[in-house]
């Protein structure tokens, strides 16, 4: 099958989870941009009211807490780092609260932590949760509950942990919005002749390779923890998009089988479940 049919077969998802970072969130202020949650809110209510179910996790409560606060470096430490997320969570979801109902769409936190996933009773009282608000029209806001996790058993970012809601609520779709456009033959803010990867069938050696470990100071997550997502959606079941967010209108594109951004294929690869 070529891409233009894999691509295609993106307009049939049903369950659709989108991970937006930092740097997508955010200015390099750490102030939120506004504008951008906004039309982010637009194009993920009216899939909603397609027909279609959609989770959202965000990233951003640290950052949010750091710009309330004034700081503008990462925080150093890992109690720094549970007290910011503190603040910034609960400022961050009263604010995607507020912006969801201008236009009639209900939003539900949802914190969850590593060692919660991993746990077999935990992992299911999660997916059903999750299946329950999709069941009642609600868009789930996911976000690791940083608070309370400890360094050895934190995801670290959330493109794993999206790539885990993928897996528990057999999620068709996993669209990761980034600063850069797609997964690159190099970084391509170094070496003006990397080239944009479509399609990716396996997360090979000559991928990893290919990934290096461009990243930003404003969130945690660089390519090679989109790799890792990348294989969790592949064994799942799960398509997988990296795709540059600067218009959230990028999703939409995604969903009518558009050629943007990079591809990776599912197991198995002959369709979407």
């Amino acid at each position: 099958m070529n891409v233009q049919k894999y691509r295609a077969l993106l307009k049939t998802s049903q369950l659709l989870v989108v991970k937006v970072g930092t740097s997508s969130l955010a200015f390099n202020t750490r102030r939120l941009n506004f504008q951008w949650m906004t039309r982010l809110a637009h194009v993920l209510s009216t899939i909603r009211r397609e027909g279609k179910h959609v989770i959202l996790v965000s990233s951003g409560a640290v950052g949010v807490g750091a710009g309330r606060l004034g700081i503008l470096k990462r925080p150093a430490t890992l109690s720094d780092k549970q007290a910011l997320a503190a603040l910034g969570q609960a400022e961050l979801i009263k604010i995607y609260q507020r912006i969801f109902r201008d236009y009639d769409q209900l939003v539900a936190q949802v914190l969850l932590t590593r060692d919660g996933m991993e746990d077999p009773v935990r992992r299911t009282n999660a997916r059903n949760t999750l299946k329950t608000l999709l069941s009642m029209e609600v868009i789930p806001i996911i976000n690791e509950n940083d608070t309370v996790s400890t360094r050895e058993m934190e995801f670290g970012d959330n493109d794993q942990l999206s790539a885990r809601v993928c897996e528990i609520t057999g999620a068709d779709l996993l669209v990761l919005l980034s600063d850069i456009d797609g997964l690159y033959s190099a970084d391509p803010r170094r070496n003006h002749m990397a080239r944009l990867i479509p399609v990716v069938y396996d997360v090979s050696e000559e991928v990893e390779a290919a990934a290096g470990s461009a990243g930003t100071d404003v969130g945690t997550g660089g390519m090679a923890t989109k790799l890792e997502a990348a294989r969790i959606c592949r064994l799942a079941g799960s398509h997988m998009v990296i795709a540059n967010g600067k218009d959230p209108a990028v999703i939409r594109e995604i969903l009518e089988g558009k050629e943007v951004g990079t591809l990776f294929i599912a197991q198995p690869i002959h369709t979407i479940k």
